[in-house]
């Protein structure tokens, strides 16, 4: 589930291996870059921390990141 903390729409992800967490964010990197909205995120083994705002409204969470929180929650 997406938190909102810090202006910024946060959630974390775990798979079963890295392989499966790498070929997660291959997917949502396709998505964001159609979006031309991409986020931050960090990747450990199997764990993915991804957060996003936007920063073209000052770093804020807008409907951009709600959207691409959406498609990325569709991904899982």
């Amino acid at each position: 589930m997406w938190k909102e903390e810090n202006n910024q729409l946060v959630r974390q992800f775990e798979f079963k291996d890295f392989i499966a967490a790498f070929s997660f964010m291959a997917r949502v990197a396709m998505v964001a870059e159609k979006m031309n909205h991409h986020p931050l995120w960090t990747n450990v083994y199997n764990r993915v921390e991804i957060r996003l705002s936007t920063h073209d409204a000052g770093d804020v969470v807008t409907d951009k990141d709600r959207k691409l929180a959406e498609k990325i929650d569709q991904l899982v």
